[in-house]
Order: C-alpha cells, then structure tokens, then sequence
C-alpha cells in the first residue's frame, strides 16, 4: 500500500504542470495574453515550487505527513478548477495553487522515503524518480488527444488529467499513512555524531556537505529544465521536422526511466555514491554536445544518451537528501534547502539559455554554460557522495 501510495503521489506532482505545455496555443488565444503574459505563466510554476519547498519542514513539525499529503492534494484539486476559469487573473492564481502544494509534497516526501524505506532508499527514490518522469512525460503526450476527444481547447483536457487521480490519491494517503512505525535507522558513518532525539535540524546552512548536496541538486535542476525547455526548438534549428522535435523530448523522459533504475540497480553495489554522481554528469554532457554539435546520424542516440544521464541524476538528486540524513527530520530540512534553492536555480537556466541564443544566434554559448554545469556537478559528487551525513542539531 506504501508503494502504491509512492507511486500515486509522485504521478500528481508533474503531470498538472507539464500538461499545460500542449495547450498553451489555444490557451493564449482563448485569455488573449502577450508573450510577456505567457512566459511568467511558464516560469511560475517552478519558481512556486522553489519558493513553498521552504514552508514545508515547518508544516511538517506542526503536522502530521498525512494529513499535509492530504490537504496538499485538496488544494491541487481546487487550484485545477480555478485555473480553468474565465479570466487571465483566475489562471494565473489556480497556477499558484497547483504549484504551491507540489512545491510541499516534493519536499515531505524524501523524508517519507528515509522513514519507511530506511534500507532501500536508493531503489524507493528511483522508483519515485520514474513515477515523476513517467507522470511529466505522460500528461502532455495526452492532453491533445484529450482536447479533441473533449472538444474542449485547453479547460476539460486540464481538469480531466488532474481531479480523478488527485482524488484518488488522497483517499489513499488517508488509508496508507496511519501512524508513523518506529524504525531502526540505517547504520551510516556522520561527520559528527547524530542528534540523540528528533526536533527542527538547525545548521544546515552552515554544513558544508549540506550545500554539496544542494549545489548538485540545483546543477541538476538547471540542467534538466533548460533541456526540456529547448531541446525541440534546437531539434528543428538542426533541420529536423516539428514532429521528430516532440519524439525526441518524448524519447528523452522515456529513457530517463530507465536511467533511474540502472542507478538503482547500480547503487546497491557502490559504497558510495561518487562514482555514480560522476558518471550522470558525463553522459549529460556527452548527450548535449551530442544533440548540438554531433552528427545527424548520431543525433537520436545522443538524445537517448542525454536521457539516461538527466534521469539518472534526478534520481541520484532526490536520493541524496535521505543519504545524507541521519534522520527523517533532517531529511525533511536537507530537501527543502536543496529543492527551495535547486529549483529557484533550475528556473534560470531556460531563461539563461534563451538569452544567450538571441545574443549569439548559436546554441554554442548555451552548450558552454551547460558542459560548465557538468563540470560543476563533477565538482560537488566528489564530495556530496561520501558516504556520511550532515549534522544537524534538533532544537
């Protein structure tokens, strides 16, 4: 029921956003919003869950996990309906409202991972990891379909992809997740001993180890929002048609399952991580100057290649935040400072990249900043995959 309750949830956490991509045609014509209107729409999203990741710690000392998911959720549900309304003012704040509680839920759920899977952390957080891929993949390869069936441009395709399962997974989230269990923490080696008694983790700002983990998780960030967000237009500069552009963005997401899981299946034989945090930065960048420079005839390997680096990393990312904790609190606290800062990054990288692309008019200068990035990651799971954990005092 747990596995269930995992998978459900991190199926939620994606789909309402990236739906919008397909529809934003018919949604600016319908609202009659300018291009300034449309790209605050498109970064809102993650900026909100940048911004949210840090109220979680604090909601989850005063509440229970359960009952968060559940109003988490809740307020998804209404935030759908509201977006679907009449004015430019009701979509951007249902956007609000159906971001701000996937900003929540991405951060308590790592800490759901430490607590209930303290042995498996690794293959739960791919198993997420794929969830979250599969829902941000699926949603938007449906939404068309869903509009034509519909006959609705953009308002019952939306609510369709997001009311049924957000309802759905509440009700299991009341079911599934009763009273917390004791469990017997994973023996680990800490750069200093662990609280003796749970509490509000303080310090992490000032813990080294703390900021590695981050650093890689916003490099992670940057990385996979600036490909998802470009990488069908740098298809079609290279010649290819509008069609193949979608394939491969889709091709990408599909692989990044299976780079997920062979970092699972990988992680159980690695004392540590290093070797894996390495590895997922090579073939990220193999993959982009692959996709930007490389051959034509190479281009749909580089894709698949670039795939599993970006899949891969997300997984090793979100792992980190448990690996790294002594404890399912400080856990809680290491993701909200990782995902609060990671994605508040990861925001700037389609920005950056688009503005780099019109100064220059090649995508060169953008793959520089982003091999940059990877060097950058190499540089953090140096250190961030030692096999320790931060110190956090509870207070």
């Amino acid at each position: 029921m747990l596995l269930v309750t995992l998978i459900l949830l991190a199926l939620n956490l994606r789909s309402p956003i990236t739906s919008v991509a397909p529809l934003l045609n018919p949604l600016q014509a319908d609202l009659r919003l300018g291009e300034t209107a449309m790209g605050v729409l498109t970064s809102l999203p993650v900026l909100c869950l940048g911004l949210f990741a840090f109220v979680a710690p604090r909601l989850g000392r005063r509440y229970s996990l359960r009952a968060l998911l559940t109003l988490a959720l809740v307020v998804l549900t209404v935030g759908a309906f509201v977006r679907g309304g009449t004015s430019p003012g009701a979509l951007f704040v249902g956007t609000v409202l159906v971001a701000a509680p996937i900003g929540i839920a991405n951060v308590l759920i790592p800490g759901l991972i430490k607590r209930r899977f303290p042995q498996s952390v690794p293959r739960m957080s791919a198993l997420y990891s794929s969830a979250l891929t599969f829902g941000a993949a699926g949603g938007p390869a449906v939404a068309v379909p869903l509009a034509e069936a519909t006959g609705s441009s953009w308002r019952t395709p939306l609510l369709i992809l997001v009311v049924p399962l957000s309802v759905l997974t509440a009700v299991v989230v009341l079911f599934a997740l009763g009273r917390e269990p004791r469990v017997k923490e994973t023996p680990v080696v800490r750069e200093t001993p662990a609280p003796d008694s749970g509490g509000r983790p303080s310090g992490l700002w000032r813990n080294s180890l703390a900021w590695q983990v981050t650093v890689f998780f916003g490099a992670q960030a940057l990385l996979s929002y600036t490909v998802f967000g470009w990488l069908p237009t740098i298809w079609q500069d290279r010649g290819l048609s509008a069609t193949s552009a979608g394939l491969a963005l889709s091709l990408c997401n599909a692989v990044g399952v299976l780079g997920a899981w062979v970092l699972a299946a990988a992680g159980r034989r690695l004392a540590d991580q290093r070797p894996a945090g390495v590895t997922v930065a090579c073939l990220t960048a193999c993959g982009l100057v692959g996709v930007v420079l490389g051959p034509k005839a190479l281009l749909w390997l580089s894709v698949a290649v670039l795939g599993v680096g970006l899949g891969a990393g997300f997984a090793l990312a979100l792992s980190l935040f448990a690996l790294r904790s002594p404890d399912a609190p400080t856990t809680a606290a290491l993701s909200a400072m990782g995902q609060g800062i990671g994605y508040l990054i990861g925001v700037l990288g389609p920005l950056g990249a688009g503005a780099l692309h019109d100064v220059a008019g090649t995508w060169t200068w953008p793959l520089t900043v982003l091999l940059i990035t990877c060097a950058v990651q190499i540089a953090v799971a140096l250190t961030a995959g030692r096999a320790r954990t931060v110190t956090a005092v509870p207070r």
